[in-house]
């Protein structure tokens, strides 16, 4: 019987790099990414990016000064892909969550 469990796959800053690996797949495992919350603590606005095992789901979008963009989803990665991802400034933070099934 699998197991389900909810965890969080990724929290904090972002990195410059566009493509830094942020969560990897256990073996063995699927992941069900449920939601993707990228907050801006800067004063001015920035952007980010997010690739799911390579593919670009959030390209260069805009997050407002001090504001938080939310991307709802129900989008299933199996063992060893990625969500990979980066912002214009390290002022970005990144929270996903998801459910991993082993």
């Amino acid at each position: 019987m699998a197991t389900y469990t909810s965890k969080a796959l990724y929290r904090g800053a972002a990195s410059t790099t566009l493509t830094t690996t942020l969560y990897t797949t256990p073996s063995a495992t699927t992941t069900v990414v449920t939601e993707i919350m990228v907050a801006n603590t800067a004063a001015s606005t920035a952007t980010f990016t997010i690739y799911l095992n390579g593919t670009i789901i959030a390209n260069t979008i805009t997050v407002g000064a001090n504001d938080t963009t939310v991307i709802p989803c129900k989008q299933a990665i199996s063992a060893t892909q990625t969500i990979q991802g980066g912002a214009s400034a390290t002022t970005v933070n990144f929270s996903i969550s998801g459910v991993e099934i082993a």
